[in-house]
């Protein structure tokens, strides 16, 4: 039961990201570039001059009135972004996008509200896993409801990744490490996890930011986040399964073979245009 409403919850939130991302659409065509001055049209702000739009207000300036907060320091702004060349049918679009934005959000309230009473029960091992750094509400809540409260039908830290689909593939040959894709596993756990790994990834000072960091110095981002979300499921099973919260792992010092780090140094200077040779220094008897 709570997995299907955690699982509607995430559906009409994409949706809903979806329809605002059709209507900055619609501005655009417009030529209406609030998004220029404010980080998002989903805001108050932006609210209330979508709707004057819509009623027929065309004057920047008395559009940018409508700012709050903070934005008020950008009503100069606000006022050459709102003009363009917003028509009748603008209007009708804006106004559609809107009605629809309306419902789904009435439709996330509902849900949530639902959510909040089913988890009742399960506040304990929620708890828990709001203690992971990168760990909202809202993801402890999904990461809960798809893998449940009983960590022990994985038998080991390492099955519940590879359910999950947060393993990386393996694909070697000799020495050298090729690239290969994570298997499907669950979409849900898998995004929610996803925005737990970018959070993570920025709270400095712990085990998450710092992986984050070593593995896409070397590797890019994207095999970054999947490093992250890996540890993090690795941390949940042994927090479901000793009822603890999320402890730092311990810091370990990782020796470097020395010929790995020849390659690596040796290639990066052939791919800048240079030949290079390392000759040892001569160790005194």
């Amino acid at each position: 039961m709570l997995r299907d409403l955690t699982r509607t919850c995430t559906d009409l939130t994409r949706d809903r990201t979806r329809e605002y991302n059709r209507l900055q659409g619609v501005l655009e065509d417009a030529g209406i570039k609030l998004t220029a001055v404010t980080s998002t049209v989903a805001g108050v702000s932006a609210r209330s001059m979508l709707d004057a739009l819509v009623a027929g207000e065309r004057d920047g300036a008395v559009l940018a009135e409508l700012a709050q907060k903070r934005l008020r320091s950008k009503r100069d702004l606000l006022a050459e972004a709102l003009v363009g060349r917003f028509t009748d049918h603008h209007a009708f679009m804006v106004t559609l996008h809107l009605k629809v934005i309306d419902q789904l959000t009435a439709a996330i309230d509902q849900l949530t509200t639902r959510i909040e009473v089913v988890i009742e029960p399960f506040r304990a091992p929620i708890d828990l896993l709001e203690t992971v750094p990168g760990f909202s509400h809202r993801v402890a809540v999904v990461v809960f409801a798809e893998i449940g409260g009983d960590a022990a039908k994985f038998p080991t830290p390492a099955h519940l990744a590879s359910w999950a689909g947060v393993c990386p593939g393996h694909h070697q040959s000799a020495d050298r490490i090729k690239s290969a894709h994570t298997r499907p596993g669950n979409a849900y756990l898998k995004g929610a996890l996803g925005i737990a790994a970018m959070a993570a990834s920025r709270t400095k000072g712990t085990f998450l930011h710092r992986r984050f960091a070593r593995i896409r110095a070397r590797g890019g981002g994207s095999r970054a986040v999947v490093a992250v979300q890996h540890s993090i499921l690795i941390s949940v099973h042994e927090m479901l399964t000793h009822q603890q919260p999320y402890q730092e792992p311990p810091v370990s010092v990782r020796r470097s073979d020395p010929q790995k780090q020849l390659r690596r140094l040796t290639n990066h200077a052939n791919e800048l245009g240079f030949t290079v040779r390392f000759d040892p220094i001569p160790r005194a008897s």
